[in-house]
């Protein structure tokens, strides 16, 4: 595809990440090892890694101009990470690097048959602590900046960034991969928050994922949308309404999204999106929001195309922060996110797949 046929690039398209960076030992087997067993790997790939190093190299090969705060440690790893995340467009000049310790790295292991992946992983030491960041470096690092971007890791000084960013307007997405020290401090600046399929529930203890998403945007009134990413299933998103809509009829947000996905066009393989109207969205006992339901599917990738879907989830969130740079809407940006993702799961490593914004497979989306 021809770049003059491109959608013009988003005019800010600076985006800050701060969180984590690993090296990825990846080893695909046959069928996962009993204990005690010993096995050959049919593949093996050593490629940088972490939620926010991924999402940081997909949203660079997209087009976009990102800048990582992170640590690693003047080792072999450390390096490897660095020269790898610059090679793709990210701008480490806001890395700390220790001279001891040593830089974070994570096992995986690859099921051929099963398609599901195993991590392992071992925490960089020491960790990255607010004192580390100096006050000019995080002005600079946040100078320009159209969004800020937080995997949860790094807890004390992702708040720290969080806080100016948040003083400075800056819109803010945050991933709740799971229910980490200092995640909820964090959540309380979202403006957009973006979970793995278990944690709304267990966030806000609440009987459904539906019902779960009302109580976030109940209880983080600067949260304008929450997605929640359920794999193959695709994702649900939430958006909040900005003007109110009090004239709007109430629904039961668990009825309404069954009715969704009873005329989801399921003979589809590429993504595609369906919305509600705004309507007031309540869930028995937990309240009601005024907003609309998003429902997402994901591509139906065939099985002898699905190669790992390690760093799937960073993929998507990749895709989410140019889509919202390029301001998409939901029904545009769910499915792209979606492609761009389903993209990266046809190579083995988080990265190795991850797609060019010139890559024809993105060309309708776009």
């Amino acid at each position: 595809m021809s770049s003059d046929s491109l959608p013009p690039l988003p005019q800010n398209r600076i985006v800050l990440g701060c969180g984590q960076v690993a090296v990825d030992f990846l080893a695909t087997v046959a069928s996962f090892p009993n204990p005690d067993d010993k096995i050959r790997s049919t593949s093996l790939k050593v490629q940088g890694g972490g939620n926010a190093g991924n999402a940081s190299t997909c949203a660079a090969r997209l087009g976009l101009n990102p800048r990582l705060i992170s640590k690693v440690s003047n080792d072999s790893h450390g390096k490897g990470i660095l020269e790898e995340l610059e090679a793709d467009g990210v701008d480490t000049s806001f890395f700390i690097v220790s001279d001891e310790g040593n830089s974070s790295f994570t096992y995986v292991i690859v099921d051929s048959q099963t398609k599901t992946r195993t991590c392992i992983h071992t925490p960089g030491y020491p960790p990255l602590i607010p004192e580390e960041l100096s006050r000019s470096s995080l002005l600079s690092a946040l100078d320009g900046v159209n969004m800020v971007y937080f995997d949860g890791r790094h807890h004390e000084t992702a708040l720290v960034v969080a806080k100016e960013a948040a003083r400075k307007n800056i819109s803010i997405v945050v991933e709740a991969e799971r229910e980490r020290e200092g995640l909820n401090d964090l959540l309380d600046f979202a403006t957009y928050a973006i979970c793995s399929a278990k944690f709304p529930q267990a966030w806000a203890e609440a009987p459904s994922v539906p019902t779960a998403l009302i109580s976030m945007l109940l209880r983080l009134p600067e949260l304008k949308f929450v997605i929640v990413t359920l794999g193959e299933e695709g994702c649900i998103m939430l958006e909040r309404s900005v003007n109110g809509g009090s004239d709007a009829e109430e629904m039961d947000v668990q009825s309404l999204l069954e009715s969704l996905k009873l005329i989801k066009d399921d003979s589809k393989t590429i993504p595609t999106c369906i919305s509600s109207v705004e309507t007031k969205l309540s869930a028995n006992g937990i309240g009601t929001i005024t907003g609309r339901l998003f429902v997402g599917t994901a591509e139906k990738i065939p099985p002898s195309e699905l190669v790992d879907t390690t760093g799937v989830g960073d993929a998507f969130i990749g895709a989410v922060l140019y889509a919202l740079c390029a301001g998409m809407p939901p029904e545009k940006m769910l499915p792209f996110a979606a492609q761009v993702a389903a993209t990266g799961c046809r190579a083995l490593g988080a990265r190795t797949g991850l797609p060019l914004r010139t890559d024809p497979r993105l060309a309708s989306f776009l």
